[in-house]
């Protein structure tokens, strides 16, 4: 989900990436990105993403499914077409409205917001986040963009049109992704929890922990908000899932490892970015770094 860069040390973020992934083995926690249990937090950007599998930082992990019902579908993704994307990007929230495409990054001193067209041409409006800022994942609603931040416990308001900030919003724990299904909007912060939250004050409204047969699936990333389901990345695998808000329960699993390969030679450049497309049943799916966006269909 996110970098080692940013303002600590080379030696001192070597010492880090060894140490937290030999704990990691030791253990064999599935709790490496994200809030664990004991309110400790191993967030995403301290580790780095297994690139064992050969396809350039491609993740292997895959979602748990546990014994009971509902248990969900396994099903994979059909590539509709294939749009451009800034390889620069490190992709953190994608939205598509209209025929406009919002999105965020992260890495500290170099998060961004932009707008932009689909189909075509360069950014209209991108804004840069603080320095101190790691971007996080975004959402639109009627006359607001909310986007996140990854450790500084602030959301920020901003003009749909200029991107630029209106206001801010404080809340606990991290930011990881976010979006609105209308009335609401819901966020995820690492954990196995979404957040429901008011779309205007960005107070929490309620909760909901999100389980796969039974089994907690935690480092939940970047959502989309579609027909009334919510759709979210997994960090650390090349798998998007379709949760039932009202329950939590995942009830399919699609694999999309096919996309981008090779990948990125960065090992951060992990699948990344889900966008509903309006009007359609298509998704838009990218990653961080990635050359391409690819409309696809769920199948399963």
């Amino acid at each position: 989900m996110r970098s080692v860069s940013g303002p600590v040390g080379p030696l001192a973020v070597s010492l880090l990436l060894v140490g937290a992934v030999a704990a990691c083995s030791a253990t064999g926690s599935d709790d490496a990105g994200g809030t664990t249990s004991t309110g400790a937090s191993l967030a995403s950007s301290s580790l780095p993403v297994d690139s064992g599998s050969g396809s350039g930082g491609s993740a292997r992990a895959q979602v748990p499914v546990g014994p009971s019902d509902p248990r969900p579908a396994r099903g994979s993704v059909e590539v509709v077409r294939t749009l451009e994307h800034d390889p620069r990007l490190f992709t953190q929230g994608l939205q598509v409205v209209d025929d406009r495409v919002y999105e965020s990054t992260g890495r500290l001193g170099g998060s961004v917001v932009q707008r932009r067209p689909l189909d075509g041409e360069g950014p209209v409006v991108t804004v840069p986040m603080a320095d101190d800022e790691f971007g996080e994942g975004l959402a639109v609603t009627p006359d607001t963009l909310w986007t996140l931040t990854w450790t500084n416990g602030t959301a920020h308001n901003r003009d749909p049109e200029t991107l630029e900030v209106r206001s801010e919003a404080s809340y606990e724990g991290e930011g990881w992704g976010l979006c609105s299904d209308g009335s609401r909007l819901i966020m995820s912060d690492g954990s196995d929890e979404l957040t429901f939250r008011d779309p205007v004050t960005f107070e929490p409204t309620g909760s909901v922990r999100v389980t796969s047969g039974g089994t907690p699936v935690e480092r939940i990333n970047e959502l989309e908000c579609a027909d009334g389901t919510v759709l979210a990345n997994v960090w650390m695998t090349d798998e998007i899932i379709r949760i039932d808000p009202a329950t939590g329960a995942v009830t399919s699993i699609y694999d999309a490892s096919g996309l981008e390969q090779p990948r990125p030679a960065d090992p951060d450049g992990v699948l990344n970015g889900i966008a509903a497309l309006p009007g359609s049943e298509n998704v838009l799916l990218t990653g961080k770094l990635w050359t391409s966006m690819y409309e696809v269909r769920l199948i399963g």
